[in-house]
């Protein structure tokens, strides 16, 4: 069995003016801002009013749904002025626009490079410094009370995964997606002179996925031990190959470890 999520917290319901602390709502808010992957649970027959709620709220926080962080280079300095730099056309911020928002933070020195096409928003999210950027899956329930058709239109909206609850309908859909969304890899073990275990796959995030990176999930110890590793799959070009700890494993590789 994969374990998809080390942590799956199923947190209380925000309400409009969570982000003030209504309902606790500070607290909720705060939880979730610590989080790889946000479900929003929506009811399909009015998703849209409660949906733009809890995404007005979740903003209030500084959470970011789905986007990546602005390409703005910004760095404070003692002196020079505000010297803005542009590798490509803005259709909102110019000079005037970008010293008028820094002079409200009371920064009146400081070197900002736009790398696209940004907006007044984003500049304020750099300078503030303290957003995050999470995944966010909605999850529309009681799709047994609409029709096929009104189905169809749901599956073509981005970051949306339809299902039944109570029926117990596309919960493999969702999985799917989350497995998606938290950009885990599956490495499978194969001990020498044995099959490879398709049962247990250890799993690593996207980004730390070397040999190294699996010998330490398993244990520390084992890397001081390690020798070379034998990989099949993806991340090779022949099956199997010899590699070093630096090797970079693709999903759904199989790996023999060889110690010393």
């Amino acid at each position: 069995m994969i374990q998809l999520l080390s942590v799956l917290l199923d947190l209380p319901g925000i309400i409009e003016g969570a982000k003030d602390g209504k309902g606790r709502g500070r607290q909720v808010i705060a939880v979730a801002r610590t989080c790889n992957l946000i479900l929003i649970v929506l009811d399909v027959l009015k998703p849209l009013g409660h949906k733009k709620i809890i995404e007005n709220e979740l903003e209030g926080f500084g959470i970011r749904l789905n986007s990546k962080p602005p390409n703005i280079g910004f760095k404070k300095k003692d002196k020079g002025g505000i010297n803005l730099t542009a590798t490509c056309p803005q259709s909102e911020l110019d000079a005037e626009t970008v010293k008028s928002i820094l002079a409200e933070y009371k920064i009146h020195n400081a070197d900002v490079t736009l790398r696209s096409d940004a907006t007044a928003d984003d500049l304020i999210d750099v300078v503030e410094g303290n957003r995050v950027y999470i995944p966010c899956i909605y999850v529309l329930n009681k799709i047994d009370q609409i029709s096929i058709e009104e189905l169809d239109i749901i599956y073509k909206v981005p970051h949306c995964v339809p299902i039944s609850a109570h029926h117990r309908w596309n919960f493999d859909d969702l999985l799917e997606k989350i497995w998606d969304y938290l950009k885990l890899v599956r490495i499978y073990t194969k001990p020498k002179g044995q099959l490879p275990d398709y049962t247990s796959p250890v799993v690593l995030p996207y980004s730390r996925t070397t040999v190294e990176d699996f010998c330490m999930k398993i244990h520390k110890n084992l890397i001081k031990e390690f020798k070379y590793a034998l990989v099949w799959g993806l991340s090779v070009k022949h099956n199997p190959q010899k590699v070093g700890k630096d090797h970079t494993l693709e999903d759904e590789d199989v790996i023999q470890i060889v110690k010393k």
